[in-house]
């Protein structure tokens, strides 16, 4: 494999410094009064762009294309949706106060997110599995996950003391109206997106960085670097990994003994393994209206670098040292989810 395409998967990504850089700003110069007002109109706003040009790139017809591999997609979203946040309440259940409540909802909140479909894609490929079925179920599973993710919400973070009371409406206006509008405008738009897909990319990224300051700007004023040491750091740290080991490893064995083939092993494992960061974000700022979204997105932001990490060095070892020379997905696409 090109060396220098695995070292831009497993080394630290200008995007992932750029986020580091806005929690840094916003410890420094957080938001007060006037300007905090000012920053939750332009996050909500930023927000609804968001999810519209989320809207607007999805292909329901390619979600549609590869509809009769029922099976594995199956086995995808229930690892998405069903096995995350059944290890993850298996986690808090052993150990509730390993963890601040916080903290535990930001964990439960990876549990429940739906896949990317960028890293998806591009570590499948690279592995030389299934692209196709990657690109259909990844993308299903955004699309799925603007309702599936709100309602595990509402039953598991309530629990947690992480979920607003008021979310229901603000997901139908945030998230759920304007990605129904971007889909219902594919048709007089979707050239236009797709030839200008780098400079909305800047758009989709200047969101998340915008939401990542007003969000810890928040939690600067609330005293989040009081309530988080270096321990409880270290702790998400293992608690992300193991999580991530734990659902690599039963995609794995598990599709194996299913029967599926390798390719479609490839497939289950770096799709089921995967959550999405771009849609992580403005979805906390949603469904956690009114509370320290910073110290809740934190073992999200985390577990992002962990997994990309990790499946960059699976891709490779699945690949080969010779056998992907062949492959040349874009390993750009990785870092934007």
């Amino acid at each position: 494999m090109n060396t220098s395409r695995l070292r831009s998967l497993v080394h630290l990504d200008p995007y992932i410094v750029a986020i580091v850089g806005m929690v840094g700003l916003a410890t420094l110069l957080p938001l007060h009064g006037q300007g905090t007002v000012i920053g939750g109109y332009a996050t909500d706003t930023a927000i609804a762009l968001l999810f519209f040009l989320h809207g607007a790139r999805l292909s329901t017809a390619e979600a549609l294309v590869g509809a009769r591999h029922w099976r594995l997609h199956l086995v995808i979203f229930l690892s998405t949706f069903g096995l995350f946040p059944l290890l993850g309440l298996a986690a808090h259940a052993l150990a509730p106060h390993l963890l601040t409540p916080a903290l535990w909802a930001g964990v439960i909140l990876i549990c429940i997110l739906p896949s990317t479909v960028q890293s998806s894609v591009a570590f499948t490929s690279i592995a030389r599995g299934n692209v196709s079925a990657a690109l259909c179920s990844a993308t299903a599973s955004n699309l799925l996950g603007i309702v599936a993710t709100p309602l595990l919400a509402g039953v598991l973070l309530s629990s947690h003391g992480g979920f607003s009371g008021n979310a229901a409406l603000d997901i139908v206006v945030q998230l759920l109206l304007p990605f129904v509008v971007g889909q219902l405008s594919r048709p007089l738009i979707g050239r236009w997106v797709a030839k200008h897909h780098k400079v909305l990319g800047l758009v989709d990224r200047g969101s998340i960085l915008l939401i990542v300051y007003t969000a810890f700007s928040d939690g600067v004023s609330h005293g989040i670097w009081h309530q988080v040491d270096a321990t409880q750091m270290a702790i998400v740290l293992g608690i992300d990994a193991i999580l991530l080991a734990l659902v690599l490893f039963i995609t794995n064995v598990g599709s194996s003994l299913l029967g599926f083939s390798r390719e479609d092993r490839i497939a289950i494992m770096f799709c089921g393994s995967k959550k999405s960061l771009a849609s992580g974000l403005p979805m906390a700022s949603v469904l956690l209206a009114g509370q320290s979204v910073g110290l809740v997105v934190l073992p999200l932001m985390l577990f992002h670098q962990i997994q990309l990490m990790t499946c960059a060095a699976l891709a490779r070892r699945y690949a080969g040292i010779t056998g992907a020379a062949s492959h040349d997905p874009v390993p750009a696409l990785v870092r934007a989810r």
